[in-house]
């Protein structure tokens, strides 16, 4: 059990609260839901990768999370210490997808710590507003929680989540202290060529949810030799109307002219540009593809690249596999990177 039992209690609240929310965003049926509806378009307005049916996608997935044994379940396999130094923990989040900080937020306050948090530019009104029932539920939280805009000061370790580019940024400036920094990690799929229409549309599901934005997205599948693309085509069919999305829809013309251009072979359904290519992080409206010759091989393959891959997609081909639909839905335990952001923080 945790050593923070009302800290617990809030954020199974928190979850009843969203549920309820989610249950009930197109006739809010009090005050609370009214406001939390607002802030659901002001985070759109924000930024428009943010539609309403990803935002409630991800509210969805917390709300499932946050209930008491979940909650309990995960936390019974570490030793949660109350008397333990309360540490500050810095938190760079950034803002491809909703709430994709939530976690590392999540572990900070369940482990007795404090959070310091800087906001992506793209996503700020999200989590504070959550932050804020938090409170209601739990005041002595009021103290725990802090959101900065300008420069770090007074912690303690660092999460930070970024790119290749800001991780070199992040080692310089918090490389003294102990630290979690994240870089790019994309997601694949292994494909045989035995999947069912149903699997792949589920994989369409793995491919378009948040634009393709996330890590846990997948950017590349591997394919047999004389793979039969139609077949992933008519899979994915469902998913045709994210052509609909302006900046969706502007980066398949702009990646599609390069590509043209470039005169590179592509394939084209008329909303997903596919491209065979050896690197993971395919532009948003494409996806890259590679051909392989044996499993083992690229088994062999797959683990010496294992620094670059998030999610593994496949039906009963490589260990820690995911199964089709379901790289958007991690559990409590799913941890970015494989490492442990609990055992991290309760060994400060």
């Amino acid at each position: 059990m945790t050593a923070y039992p009302s800290t617990l209690k809030a954020f199974v609240k928190l979850g009843s609260f969203i549920g309820d929310f989610c249950e009930n965003h197109n006739s809010p049926a009090s005050e609370s839901h009214q406001e939390f509806h607002n802030v659901v378009i002001r985070a759109e307005l924000q930024n428009s990768w943010f539609n309403q049916e990803n935002i409630l996608f991800a509210l969805e997935q917390w709300s499932m999370l946050l209930t008491e044994k979940h909650l309990t379940d995960w936390l019974s396999h570490y030793n949660i210490d109350a008397s333990k130094k309360t540490n500050t923990i810095g938190l760079v989040m950034a803002g491809n997808i909703p709430l994709v900080g939530f976690h590392d937020f999540l572990c900070v306050l369940l482990s007795g710590n404090k959070v310091l948090a800087k906001l992506s530019s793209n996503d700020t009104v999200l989590l504070p507003f959550l932050s804020k029932y938090l409170i209601e539920e739990d005041p002595s939280l009021e103290d725990k929680m802090q959101f900065v805009e300008g420069k770090f000061e007074s912690f303690d370790a660092v999460i930070a989540t970024g790119s290749n580019n800001t991780s070199r940024y992040f080692e310089y400036y918090f490389g003294k202290k102990p630290n979690i920094i994240r870089k790019n990690r994309n997601s694949v799929a292994v494909l045989t060529g035995n999947e069912s229409k149903e699997q792949l549309k589920a994989l369409g599901e793995d491919i378009f949810r948040y634009y393709g934005l996330g890590c846990r997205n997948v950017s590349k599948i591997y394919v047999p030799k004389d793979y039969n693309f139609d077949e992933f085509f008519n899979g994915v069919f469902p998913f045709k109307d994210i052509i609909h999305q302006n900046k969706y829809a502007n980066n398949y013309d702009y990646n599609k002219a390069v590509y043209l251009m470039s005169e590179f072979k592509i394939l084209d359904n008329g909303f997903l540009i596919l491209k065979e290519d050896k690197s993971f992080s395919s532009p948003i409206a494409s996806l890259f593809y590679e051909y392989y010759d044996t499993l083992s091989g690229l088994k062999k393959e797959i683990q010496e690249n294992k620094e670059h891959i998030q999610c593994i997609v496949s039906n009963g081909v490589l260990d820690g596999e995911i199964n089709y639909g379901e790289t958007q839905k991690p559990k409590l335990d799913d941890y970015a990177d494989g490492v442990n952001t609990m055992d991290f923080l309760l060994l400060l």
